[in-house]
């Protein structure tokens, strides 16, 4: 069966997606607390990578980790969802998935400590 969905295309496709982005955005934010403390912590440290006195290339690293840890964090609450759909039973599989996604999301966290510390010492 194919998807209704993929024969739009063009400006309708992009205005679409665009909606269905924005609704994962706010389904996130609302329902994931890690989501939401990444998003606190981007609203200090984006702003913040503008006031330090670093080269352009630096200020992009600086915010380009940050933003990288909500995609992770995204994609983490994504697989989260999706093995719950399938089954709320504890199963070694769900629970390898989710662990994953977890220690993704750790290291995404490790990136940004390791590259704001470095780029500030330096």
């Amino acid at each position: 069966m194919e998807n209704p969905h993929k024969g739009v295309t063009g400006v309708r496709r992009i205005w679409r997606a665009m909606g269905y982005s924005w609704d994962g955005l706010i389904v996130a934010y609302r329902g994931e607390a890690a989501f939401r403390q990444l998003v606190w912590l981007a609203m200090v440290l984006v702003p913040l990578a503008f006031v330090v006195p670093v080269s352009p290339l630096e200020r992009a690293l600086l915010i380009a980790c940050v933003l990288f840890s909500l995609v992770v964090e995204l994609l983490n609450s994504a697989i989260e969802a999706a093995i719950d759909r399938i089954s709320l039973e504890r199963h070694p599989l769900s629970k390898a998935s989710k662990d994953m996604g977890s220690a993704a999301q750790m290291i995404s966290l490790i990136i940004i400590a390791v590259v704001w510390g470095l780029v500030l010492a330096g």
